[in-house]
């Protein structure tokens, strides 16, 4: 008795395309490299870039931080050690503003490693990505009040995006409505809670204000909400960054630190 033949065909392995910006990059081989990319469709993902190392590879004018690329990958492939592999099939310029400078450029990694220590792998967040793209134009060499807002807007927006900020328009513990009379500390542990002479406090305006922006999407309005109260705003910021780093320090502002101290010294 003849047996059927079956009539399904192969399944093939298409590459997908993403839009991305390059996190950070090292070593995987003496002509390639290990990439990580923060892409629109996919998250923060890890990909190989073989060759990308050699002289004459065209990836080495492409794969720059700070400039949105557009990635052709490949579907991921098991290995012999058990982790899928993607691989870069290809890259090319998308547009965009040119390498920051100066203060900008610390700016720039340090946006890049929160979001290297904040994001999980394969956890899509398109509006984040839009933001950081955002954002980036906005960091200038001198570090001006409009790049300390960019900066302020990106981590209210980091820490939304992964659940860690709490209603700025409510009074955590008890959810009810913000006293427009009184100022308010943004506690890692606590959420918004009433002040009582602290330097760090904002006034329940500019919280309130900052919420609708959040909600809205519109950089513009964070930002001119941020504008607000920057000092208060960076020392709550930081102090419930640092919370949730696990109290592990940024290597981008240990940085930026010791570059102060020397142009102080000098």
């Amino acid at each position: 008795m003849a047996t059927a033949r079956s009539t399904r065909t192969p399944s093939t392995r298409t590459p997908s395309i993403s839009q991305a910006f390059v996190l950070h990059h090292y070593d995987w081989s003496e002509t390639s490299l290990v990439l990580d990319l923060f892409t629109r469709e996919q998250g923060r993902i890890a990909v190989v870039a073989k060759g990308a190392k050699r002289p004459y590879s065209q990836l080495r004018a492409v794969l720059l931080p700070f400039q949105r690329i557009q990635v052709t990958l490949s579907k991921p492939t098991k290995t012999l050690e058990g982790p899928e592999v993607v691989t870069l099939r290809g890259a090319e310029w998308a547009g965009g503003a040119t390498m920051p400078a100066g203060a900008a450029l610390f700016s720039g990694y340090y946006l890049n490693e929160l979001l290297l220590k904040l994001l999980a792998r394969q956890d899509p967040h398109p509006q984040l990505f839009d933001a950081y793209a955002q954002a980036l134009p906005q960091l200038h060499a001198n570090e001006d009040a409009q790049s300390q807002a960019a900066l302020r807007g990106f981590e209210l927006r980091l820490l939304r995006e992964i659940g860690l900020l709490p209603d700025l328009s409510l009074a955590t513990l008890t959810q009810e409505p913000l006293d427009p009379a009184r100022r308010y500390l943004l506690s890692a542990e606590a959420g918004v809670i009433m002040a009582n002479g602290e330097a760090a406090a904002i006034k329940a305006a500019t919280l309130v204000q900052l919420q609708a922006a959040l909600l809205h999407g519109s950089s513009a309005a964070l930002q001119q909400a941020c504008a607000l109260a920057l000092p208060a705003l960076k020392s709550a910021l930081r102090s419930l960054l640092h919370y949730h780093l696990g109290h592990k320090p940024l290597r981008t502002r240990l940085v930026m630190l010791d570059v102060q101290k020397l142009l102080d010294t000098a």
